[in-house]
């Protein structure tokens, strides 16, 4: 083992704060990951603050972060893909069994014996895992993936959580050139759809409360927006949707964006409203109509993801912040006070 410096927290009301905590050393199929820049998730303030502890109960300390991006340091004797000062980046999961169907079909993230990157079980020091707000990190190689040249680590960072949620599901229901994409809401999530679908080719059209944030859709990357409460302006769309991503995770009425969809046309949700949605029936079974859910995607898919960014050129809208301010910026979190996502600057935990 190995000492690292962290953030962790060590109660659902402590603020995170500046600890040192044990890694393992590498073994001959890990690589161990200087980070250099880690995005903030919203689902990292919900494990820390326990929020989720019906389902997902917090163990503490709790080191969140599953968006990493950083530089290998050093790599166990039969890893092949990675070598010492490549740049490599960690997302939400850092191990599965590899032998169920979903992994053999490179669907890890439905492994019934996944490891997340933080507050899972850690087989290899028992306890659980710690995630990426931290100096270092030692993952399986399976789980590292290679970051294009070019891109700018602190965009890319958060691509690894909100990145693969959005790019997924749109290329799940083939979203292409010549089809009608919607985006409903334009927050982290959101506006990685649209840029991502932007960059597929569709004629996009972003849904939002907010008449603030039409210019800001546009710039990146939709052709239309729509005010989701002027009723006129919905109607026009009725029935003319291929594909739509709905990334609220505020209560809503998905009745009326299920209805703008076209024959076989599809909704999923990537966000979490708290409480269940009413779906009318008849809004499904007119047009043959379907309603669905994505949850990131597996690394095979991740790394077509990145690699699809470097094409591109696609990154999150950030704003870098370092370490110190996290527990500002998680506040600022709950006011949606953010375009569109954080990214720790880690170079900030060396004052610690």
């Amino acid at each position: 083992m190995y000492k690292a410096k962290a953030y962790s927290a060590a109660s659902a009301t402590s603020p995170l704060a500046s600890t040192v905590i044990s890694r393992r050393e590498p073994t001959e199929n890990d690589v161990q990951i200087e980070i250099l820049f880690c995005g903030i998730c919203h689902s990292d303030l919900h494990t820390v603050r326990n929020e989720w502890k019906d389902s997902a109960p917090t163990t503490y300390p709790c080191i969140p972060g599953h968006e990493i991006a950083g530089r290998v340091t050093r790599v166990g004797s039969a890893v092949t893909k990675f070598k010492p000062g490549d740049i490599a980046a960690v997302g939400c999961m850092v191990d599965s069994d590899g032998t169920c169907p979903e992994c053999r079909a490179g669907q890890e993230q439905f492994c019934d014996n996944v490891t997340l990157t933080y507050n899972f079980p850690d087989k290899h020091l028992g306890g659980v895992t710690y995630g990426g707000y931290s100096d270092s990190v030692v993952v399986d190689e399976r789980f590292v993936l290679r970051v294009p040249s070019g891109l700018d680590l602190a965009g890319t960072a958060p691509l690894l959580c909100a990145g693969i949620t959005t790019y997924s599901p749109l290329r799940h229901w083939g979203v292409s050139k010549g089809k009608k994409a919607g985006i409903v809401g334009l927050g982290g999530l959101g506006h990685m759809g649209v840029k991502f679908a932007h960059a597929l080719g569709a004629h996009v059209v972003v849904f939002t409360t907010s008449p603030g944030k039409k210019e800001d859709a546009l710039r990146l990357g939709a052709d239309e927006v729509v005010i989701s409460r002027n009723a006129d302006e919905m109607q026009k769309h009725k029935g003319s949707f291929d594909f739509i991503l709905d990334s609220v995770s505020a209560n809503h009425d998905i009745d009326a964006y299920i209805n703008l969809l076209n024959r076989d046309g599809n909704i999923t949700l990537v966000g979490a409203p708290p409480k269940p949605l009413e779906v009318g029936a008849f809004s499904l079974l007119l047009k043959r109509r379907s309603l669905s859910g994505s949850l990131i995607g597996g690394i095979a898919e991740t790394q077509e993801m990145l690699d699809f960014c470097g094409e591109n050129n696609v990154t999150c809208d950030v704003e870098v912040i370092p370490i110190q301010k996290v527990n500002e910026a998680y506040e600022r979190l709950l006011k949606s006070d953010v375009k569109y996502r954080f990214s720790i600057d880690m170079a900030s935990l060396k004052s610690e």
